[in-house]
């Protein structure tokens, strides 16, 4: 971008990096922390732009959270569903998320731990890779018990590198890709996610989030800072965040609302720069594109029909809300639709009209960097995976015919398939 611009890049940057604290404060434009939360920032969760990840034993969790919610319980929240007017009907008592950190003098909701049970998956070479499969357990709530169909889904933070281009990849394009009935034979039945607007009013494409939640950067932007630093936007001015009726400490407590601003606690002009940085954070150059291990392997990824997911390329629309983004071609090896992804990575937990198999493909760009940027090496949506080649064997469902293309590959097939997905 020109020089003149990246004054207010570097603006949103520190509103991204900024720590937010409890009211009342000596600083209005930091406080409204709250007052339950799961992190302080932005960067608290995605590190340096990065991925999150599960907390190790006896590590209170900071970079990962449980989404709750409970299935419809009448006409009125079935239709609301239906219509995709709602995405999930909030657990009573704890609402959208356990929130596990609060301010001085209100409660925390409750803590969750997770255990791992070793599974070893033999391949056809006979190396034996162990995956792990975690149990999850809320633990230590503080309020009331929880609603006897509760149901729970663990999150690690994604990266935020690329956004503003998926969200200007046209809508035409994507679902392009849609084949719901399968009716092409491949096994393969990418569905589009349709969630409502609360910015537009109206229903919308889903493109953001691990099961394509959210419709544009802002309502994903201003949810989180709703729901994970309890801060209240223009979009959503709510004081207390994700606070419900039966959590009154947390209802009564003190607010960092602006009443000479815009009545919030990020106000406009500090949320459009946190937007600007969002929606301009660029993804890193490829590496070692021209050695031959890359290229064998990405004719093995080819092969594979992994790119039937992960489709490699789009190209941008030419009105983009940025001219940064406008008719840019983009590799970022998604298609940004929900797949059933087997029994093994189900989280059981309906969103809106993905089901509890389903997950959003999720971009591979900038993938290769995680270990150098987020100092580990899980991925999926849980973290569960602590490399790439347990995260492609936690594949199933649609995934399951190229999972076994992996299955019965090489030792050396493999590691050129890893060394193409590190060059990412």
């Amino acid at each position: 971008m020109p020089f003149e611009r990246q004054l207010d890049f570097r603006v949103g940057d520190g509103i991204f990096k900024k720590i937010w604290v409890s009211s009342p404060s000596s600083t209005r434009s930091s406080d409204g922390l709250g007052p339950l939360f799961n992190a302080r920032s932005c960067q608290r969760c995605h590190l340096k732009d990065g991925r999150g990840r599960p907390p190790a034993e006896g590590e209170k969790a900071g970079l990962m959270l449980l989404k709750l919610s409970i299935p419809p319980q009448n006409e009125t929240q079935r239709s609301a569903l239906l219509q995709h007017r709602v995405s999930s009907i909030p657990e009573p008592t704890y609402g959208n998320q356990l929130q596990n950190f609060s301010v001085q003098g209100v409660r925390i909701e409750g803590e969750f731990t997770v255990q791992y049970k070793e599974l070893p998956v033999r391949l056809a070479d006979g190396e034996v890779v162990n995956l792990r499969a975690p149990t999850y357990q809320i633990v230590d709530l503080q309020y009331d018990a929880l609603h006897p169909d509760s149901m729970a889904s663990p999150r690690v933070a994604p990266p935020v590198i690329g956004m503003g281009l998926l969200e200007a990849i046209p809508e035409v394009d994507i679902l392009r890709h849609v084949d719901p009935d399968d009716l092409d034979g491949d096994g393969v039945s990418g569905r589009a996610r349709q969630v409502w607007s609360d910015e537009h009013q109206k229903v919308m494409l889903g493109r953001f989030g691990w099961k394509a939640g959210q419709p544009t950067l802002v309502q994903q932007s201003a949810t989180a800072f709703r729901d994970d630093i309890g801060i209240s936007t223009p979009l959503y001015p709510v004081p207390h965040g994700d606070c419900t009726a039966a959590q009154q400490s947390c209802m009564a407590a003190p607010h960092g609302d602006i009443p000479l601003g815009d009545g919030v606690e990020a106000v406009s002009t500090m949320f459009d720069m946190l937007m600007f940085y969002i929606r301009n954070l660029g993804v890193p150059a490829r590496r070692e594109v021209s050695d031959p291990q890359v290229l064998e392997g990405k004719r093995l990824f080819y092969e594979a029909r992994c790119t039937v997911c992960h489709v490699p390329k789009f190209v941008t629309r030419r009105d983009s809300i940025g001219k940064e983004q406008s008719f840019q071609l983009i590799w970022p090896y998604t298609d940004l639709l929900l797949h059933d992804m087997g029994e093994g990575l189900a989280d059981n937990r309906p969103e809106g009209n993905a089901s509890g198999r389903e997950w959003r493909t999720p971009p591979l760009w900038g993938i290769g960097l995680t270990e150098t940027v987020s100092h580990h090496s899980t991925f999926l949506h849980d973290g569960r995976a602590r490399s790439l080649l347990e995260a492609i064997l936690w594949h199933g469902g649609e995934a399951e015919a190229a999972k076994q293309q992996v299955v019965r590959m090489t030792r050396g097939q493999r590691e050129s398939l890893l060394a193409f997905l590190g060059s990412l």
